[in-house]
């Protein structure tokens, strides 16, 4: 499911936990029996096309953890120098501030 809504994104900026790394930034809240995403690009990453990329990473960064996440609302935000890094590096920032916000584990 996609976070589509600014009072969704709102939300979760307000009563969410963020961690930042080099290439991003995730907010997660907790939210029992849903799990939501949403991507932010904003015109300090780049260009349209380079937005673009930025999100079109994301998402794959996201799609590869997302069966080992629990249910909440996450917010992956862009930073500049996202697109200029290599995908390993990405997978393990993500890893990283996964691990500082300490997003639970899915219940069966």
């Amino acid at each position: 499911m996609t976070l589509k809504e600014h009072k969704e994104f709102e939300l979760v900026y307000r009563r969410g936990k963020s961690a930042h790394a080099r290439s991003c930034v995730l907010f997660y809240l907790a939210k029992e029996g849903e799990k939501k995403v949403g991507f932010v690009a904003s015109k300090k990453v780049g260009n349209a096309v380079i937005r673009n990329r930025s999100k079109r990473r994301m998402r794959a960064l996201f799609r590869a953890v997302a069966p080992t996440l629990g249910f909440g609302h996450y917010v992956i935000v862009a930073k500049p120098t996202l697109h200029e890094i290599e995908f390993d590096t990405l997978q393990k920032d993500f890893a990283y501030i996964l691990k500082k916000i300490n997003v639970p584990p899915p219940t069966a």
